[in-house]
Parts: C-alpha cells; sequence; structure tokens
C-alpha cells in the first residue's frame, strides 16, 4: 500500500492529531541520561545521541505505521464517542515525543501536583517523581529578609505527584499511559509536544463539553476508589505529639472547651528522633514503650470519647533500628549493585528502603507492620509517607528500577490498601503525599506536602490551591493539606494568625488535619491563647457542614473533584479572576486570606446569586468586592438556591 503524506483525527469539531511530513506527530529518540540524587531531588544530565522524524506514513484499517528508514512505530487505533486511544508498538531502548496540536491561548492544567500555578501553558512540566522541598530555599527564607526572598518560578518546583495526563480549556483530556520519565513542553504558540525515554502504552485523547465530562472520563479508565470513613466527618484530627499522657489530655482539653475533634494524629508514635531540622520520626513501624507506654488502653480510652488515634508509616526502615537489621538479616531491602543495603538520607539520618516487589517483603509489611503492629493496637488511620526516593540505579528483587520509579509511590498506595482491607479494618483510613498514575485506585485521599510554614506562593500556605486544582484535573478528586505547613527553620515559623488563615481554609474543605510542624516547639498550634477559640468554632463549623461534604465525596467517586478553581464552571481559563479562590463541590465559594494582617479581602464572586456565609447577605455574582475578613471567618459564600442553605446557615450559627 502506497505511503501518505498526511493524517488527521476530529472530534467533535476538534483536531485531536495532525500528523504530515514536515510536522510529523512521533520523533524517535535515543538519549543517554545520568541521574544525581541527593534526598529525594534528582538532577538529570542528558545527552541526545540520536532523533529520527518518524515522516512516513501508512494506515490499514485501524492499524497506522509511521517510519523513517528501518525505524518504526506500531500503533493500534481504537475510536470512541469522545476520542481516540492509540496503543503503541515501538523499538525497543528508544524514547519518542509526540505533538498534538493546540490553539495558541489554549490553557493546560493537571500534570499531576503542580504547586505554583494551575495553567501550565509556557512551561515544561516535568514527568520524575521527586522531592518537592529544596533545603537551598529554606536556607535562603531563613537568612534573608521577607522583602529580599525572590519565589521560585514553576520550573524550579518539583513534584511529589506528577501524571502524564491533562485537560485543556478547550476541553480536551491528554492521557499517556506510561511509568517513564519524561516531560511535556507547553511553550510553543501552536503544539503541546510530550517527550518519554521509552515508549507509551498508550496515548487518549478525548474531546467533551466540560471539565465535568472529561474527569468523569478519565475516572472511567483509572478506577478511582477514593473514601472517607464515617468517622472523619466527626470533627478535626488533631496533630499532636510528644506521648500518651500528652496526646490524651491535649484531646481531652480540646473536647472538654467544645471543640469537635474525631481524631488524633501521632506522628511519632513509633519514636522520635532529633535532628538539626527539628523533631523528626523514628522510623522503627512498631509502638514506642517509654514514649507511648500502653498505648492500646489509651486508645481505647480516646475511643470512648468518639476519638480515632492515626499514626505514621513509610516504606523506609531507620538503619540500624530493630526492624531494618531484620530486615537486612532478611535481604528485604533494596540494595546497590555490590549487594550492600542502598541507604537513603532523611536530613542527617540513613535507612534502608523496603523492596516492595518483593512478595515475602510486602506481605511482612501488610502482615505485621500494619496488621500487628498497628491496627491490632486500635490504630484506625495513618500518613503513609514518602514514595518518591527510589534510586533508578538499585537492585530490586524483581523489575527495573528506572521504569518503577514514577510507579513506587502507587506500589506503596497499594500494600497499605490491601492490608486494610485484608485486616478487614472497614473504618479504617490513610493518606499520602506522593503519586503517579492509578493513585487514586489505592489512596484514600492525597495531602498537598509539605508546605512552609509562611504564605509565599511557591512553598507555603497559597501553593495548596495550584496542587489540590491540578490534581483534580489529572482524576485525583479527593485531596487536603496540612494545616499550618511542616517546614521550619529559624526565623521561617508560623504565628497565631497564620495557623488560624490555615485552619479557616482547613475547615471549608474534605479533611481538617492540623500538622505541629518540624518544630513544634517554635510554631503556632492548635490550643495557643489566641489560636484555640477559633479552633472551637471552626471545628464545630466543619462538622455541621458534614452532609455536603460528604455529598462532595459522592461527587468525587465519580470522577468530579472536590476542589476546583474558580473558572470550573466557565470553563476557560481567562475568566479566572482568583487563583487562590476555589469551589468546594458546586455550591461553597471560598476565598482564603493568605496575606498578613489583612482585615479584608478583595472577591470575585462567580455569576449567580449568592449569600454570605456569615452574615446571610445576599451578593450577585459575576462582580467584585471588598469583603470583611476578621481572623476566625473567612470569606465564605453560598449559591443562593443551593439544595444545602440550610446545612449552610445551620453551620453559620455554630
Amino acid at each position: 500500500m502506497p505511503k501518505e503524506s498526511m493524517w488527521m483525527l476530529r472530534k467533535h469539531g476538534c483536531t485531536l492529531l495532525r500528523h504530515s511530513a514536515d510536522r510529523p506527530f512521533a520523533v524517535a529518540v535515543r538519549q543517554e541520561k545520568t541521574y544525581t540524587a541527593n534526598r529525594g531531588t534528582v538532577k538529570t544530565e542528558v545527552r541526545e545521541a540520536e532523533r529520527v522524524p518518524l515522516t512516513d506514513f501508512q494506515q490499514i484499517g485501524s492499524n497506522v505505521t509511521l517510519s523513517n528508514g528501518a525505524h518504526q512505530l506500531k500503533i493500534s487505533v481504537e475510536e470512541g464517542p469522545m476520542g481516540y486511544t492509540f496503543q503503541f508498538e515501538g523499538e525497543p531502548g528508544w524514547g519518542y515525543i509526540f505533538s498534538l496540536p493546540a490553539k495558541k491561548h489554549e490553557a493546560v492544567f493537571g500534570g499531576g501536583e503542580q504547586y505554583r500555578q494551575v495553567n501550565l501553558r509556557g512551561e515544561t512540566v516535568v514527568n520524575f517523581v521527586s522531592e518537592h522541598i529544596k533545603a537551598s530555599t529554606i536556607i535562603e527564607k531563613a537568612l534573608l529578609p521577607r522583602f529580599l526572598y525572590r519565589e521560585m518560578p514553576h520550573g524550579s518546583i518539583g513534584s511529589y505527584a506528577p501524571m502524564p495526563v491533562f485537560v485543556t480549556d478547550r476541553n480536551r483530556l491528554i492521557l499517556f499511559d506510561t511509568p517513564s520519565d519524561g516531560k511535556a513542553d507547553f511553550t510553543k504558540p501552536d503544539a503541546l509536544t510530550f517527550e518519554f525515554d521509552r515508549c507509551p502504552k498508550s496515548l487518549t485523547v478525548l474531546k467533551g463539553d466540560s471539565f465535568a465530562d472529561l474527569t468523569k472520563a478519565l475516572a472511567e479508565r483509572i478506577p478511582n476508589r477514593q473514601y472517607l470513613p464515617d468517622w472523619c466527618y466527626d470533627g478535626m484530627i488533631l496533630g499532636v505529639q510528644g506521648g500518651t499522657k500528652t496526646v490524651v489530655d491535649k484531646a481531652f482539653q480540646m473536647l472538654d472547651a467544645g471543640a469537635k475533634i474525631s481524631a488524633v494524629w501521632c506522628q511519632d508514635w513509633s519514636g522520635e528522633i532529633r535532628t538539626v531540622m527539628g523533631k523528626q520520626v523514628w522510623w522503627n513501624w512498631e509502638a514506642d514503650e517509654k514514649l507511648y507506654p500502653d498505648l492500646k488502653a489509651a486508645i481505647q480510652k480516646l475511643n470512648a470519647r468518639g476519638v480515632k488515634f492515626l499514626g505514621y508509616i513509610n516504606p523506609y526502615l531507620v538503619k540500624d533500628g530493630k526492624l531494618y537489621n531484620e530486615c537486612k538479616e532478611r535481604g528485604w531491602l533494596i540494595t546497590k549493585q555490590d549487594g550492600s543495603v542502598y541507604h537513603i538520607k532523611s536530613t542527617t539520618f540513613d535507612a534502608g528502603m523496603l523492596d516492595l516487589t518483593n512478595p515475602e517483603t510486602v506481605r511482612y509489611i501488610k502482615e505485621t507492620l500494619i496488621g500487628k503492629n498497628m491496627l491490632d493496637l486500635g490504630i484506625s488511620g495513618w500518613m503513609a509517607d514518602f514514595g518518591e526516593y527510589l534510586p533508578v540505579d538499585c537492585v530490586l528483587h524483581e523489575g527495573d528500577p528506572a521504569m518503577l520509579h514514577n510507579v513506587w509511590p502507587v506500589l506503596w498506595a497499594k500494600v497499605n490498601r490491601e492490608a486494610i482491607e485484608e485486616y478487614g479494618a472497614k473504618d479504617a483510613m490513610f493518606f499520602t503525599r506522593s503519586g503517579y498514575l492509578g493513585i487514586q485506585t489505592y489512596a484514600p485521599i492525597l495531602w498537598n506536602g509539605d508546605q512552609h510554614t509562611d504564605t509565599t506562593k511557591d512553598y507555603g500556605m497559597p501553593c495548596v490551591m495550584p496542587a489540590s486544582f491540578s490534581l483534580g484535573f489529572s482524576g485525583v478528586p479527593l485531596v487536603h493539606c496540612d494545616i499550618g505547613g511542616f517546614f521550619s527553620f529559624m526565623k521561617m515559623k508560623r504565628s497565631e494568625e497564620l495557623f488560624t488563615r490555615w485552619m479557616e481554609m482547613g475547615a471549608f474543605s474534605l479533611l481538617m488535619r492540623s500538622h505541629e510542624s518540624i518544630r513544634p516547639w517554635a510554631n503556632a498550634q492548635f490550643d495557643a491563647p489566641k489560636v484555640k477559640a477559633h479552633t472551637v468554632r471552626l471545628t464545630n463549623v466543619h462538622t455541621a457542614l458534614a452532609p455536603y461534604r460528604k455529598h462532595c465525596v459522592q461527587e468525587a467517586q465519580k470522577g468530579i473533584p472536590a476542589i476546583r478553581p474558580d473558572f470550573w464552571f466557565e470553563g476557560q481559563a481567562k475568566k479566572g479572576k482568583d487563583p487562590y479562590a476555589y469551589f468546594l463541590g458546586d455550591d461553597l465559594f471560598v476565598c482564603p486570606v493568605i496575606k498578613e494582617n489583612a482585615g479584608k479581602r478583595t472577591v470575585h464572586l462567580p455569576k449567580g446569586e449568592w449569600v454570605h456565609f456569615w452574615t446571610g447577605e445576599a451578593y450577585e455574582g459575576g462582580k467584585k468586592y471588598r469583603v470583611d475578613a476578621p481572623l476566625g471567618q473567612i470569606p465564605v459564600f453560598y449559591r443562593k438556591n443551593s439544595p444545602f442553605a440550610p446545612v449552610f446557615q445551620n453551620a453559620a450559627l455554630r
């Protein structure tokens, strides 16, 4: 059959793919890549050895071949009601660059968790799971006056949870199924390009009528099994540490003060280690008998007053700890090429990594570390932390670490989910910070880790919103954050005002959970003198919103994100007025206060008729207002015709 010169596919009036000899859909690339890792942050050096534009096109039925000389990319095309899926078969050892047509001002969203901005047009997005925080930025903030600190641009900020899935405001969904390292380039005016080190399994390109159409379609392709147990709706999860007596006393003091508390989250349940950065968890996943004596009885005491106990776990074991030595002896830790344990470093201490490709290791994690050491104690949930540090040059029980690096956080979440289900702990849950394609199948909810304890837009409180929006566009509808942030160093520490402002935002979210930070003694907490009364009121508001929050979770099970940007219903980024305001579900519009010492906030109300949550005053949408924002009363509005109006009115009275 003769070769053709042009290949174009359209759906619902939109060109989804265009190929010609002078502008090929695919280019084959062979390159050499070197990785240098330091505490999860990875630097990459790339040398391109060969590039082959696949200019020739041949089609037989639903099968297409793109080629140039001896190099062939075979494509099986499947058409559906919303678009096309392309199954690829490329040459072994080669990477590929794919180009899709775009309009000049077409905005792009998604890419997993992107912290700096929601519209990624004009940016390059890296598809490699990595540490989000850089030590150099923390030090710079600590040493420089605030006015001299230059906030980091998008390209300088990594992601714990990148994903090769994007939505545009021409209502296109672009989904690559691949574990490969790569990047997306959105700097060209008329094309979106995607580069991967290995040939993807497939590409899906869809055209819908709305963002909701596309996220629903995404949920049909990647199963979404996120959830929240009923107890999560009963109040705030207090981030509290320090041992059995401290935890129980603080929980009961807050309950006696009138706060609604659903759980205590005690990340130091396994012990603590003091480092130059502050207080960190001792990575040995069993109860620390000195810090938490008779923990099972304490948990029962908390449960009797309706308070669950949450812990912490990650896939690492601190070097020379009890469990580390046991797993090292059994060969359950990943190794270097010479057979020695491959250690990763967290601030100042080393740890070994549990090998999630070894069935024996996985069984040990599920049955012993989680089942016996946590669930048997009565622990109802935990932070399943980390997952992004897998070295690409390690030796695993099975598989290529370079192709498993991005998948590792999903494997870690899978182990945790299976542990809960095999144990039969129907009311248990966990939350993760790292992820990749499929994380929504296993993790009940994600969190936006780890913010600085400040209001900078690159790493502080404001970056929670773009990160949540991006995850929503990427098929992960349930997300929350650490109230108060995590990283604190020298003069970087949260005030009572900042903690309260952050808590306001948490009250109008799906899950309200605080973090003591890495330096609890230097940062304001939920029971600080000027915070405690706000904690009491906001936890009551959050709990009174339970019927609406449950509704948002039900919608999320269809793939519709619970937290959405202000242009969600308008459908175009240029309609957005405030990158840090958000919809919680359809009917609440929330405007976090992200500036210090601000008694008012400018609000750009979306179209429609709105009611001020706190005052009951009616507002006309589509206009800008200057609204009072006293501490403890974040500017929030609900739709006048909302079926949940009685719920909102009741919550405002708390």
